[in-house]
């Protein structure tokens, strides 16, 4: 993971399930440039989350599942998505949180699916809200080389993804 768009894995069910969120702040550039205000069509700024980075979150959140089930010892990559369906008029505003939920679908040597979920959760008013069906498949790229060469270490779970997993009181995996 080169940057976690996830704050804290809340949930995880070895091979199984996980749940992430992300808090979407005002104080991210990446909310600011979508939408613009626009007065001559009578449209104000809309700051949001772009659904291309809630589908990244979606995928680090079932990566890192898909990593725990074997102790992080393959290197697991995205490798397509497969769905990404969002609620017409549902956007991430600044001040909502981003709950992923990823589960797997199917697993083996060669790598995995996983079909998510992602809802809007409001700090205040506590509603949780539809906002998104994801499905991804990921690769164990060691098992996938077909005579391409990869570095030895994993550099998927990086030191990065290391802080995500102490942020979340989760342990470290052995020999990271």
């Amino acid at each position: 993971m080169r940057w976690a768009w996830l704050d804290r894995i809340v949930e995880i069910e070895r091979g199984r399930r996980a749940v992430a969120i992300r808090n979407v702040s005002w104080g991210e550039d990446v909310v600011h440039d979508h939408f613009e205000a626009d007065p001559k069509a009578g449209r104000v700024a809309t700051p949001m989350m772009p659904h291309t980075l809630v589908v990244e979150g979606m995928a680090q959140c079932a990566g890192v599942l898909v990593g725990h089930a074997h102790d992080f010892r393959e290197k697991v990559i995205l490798a397509k998505i497969s769905k990404a369906v969002f609620e017409e008029g549902v956007v991430a505003r600044p001040g909502t949180t981003i709950r992923h939920t990823a589960v797997i679908d199917r697993m083996d040597d060669q790598g995995a699916s996983c079909s998510g979920t992602v809802e809007l959760l409001d700090p205040h008013t506590q509603d949780v809200q539809p906002f998104a069906t994801i499905d991804l498949m990921f690769s164990h790229i060691d098992q996938n080389r077909q005579g391409l060469s990869f570095p030895e270490h994993n550099f998927v779970f990086t030191e990065q993804f290391m802080l995500l997993l102490d942020n979340s009181n989760l342990p470290r995996p052995a020999g990271f």
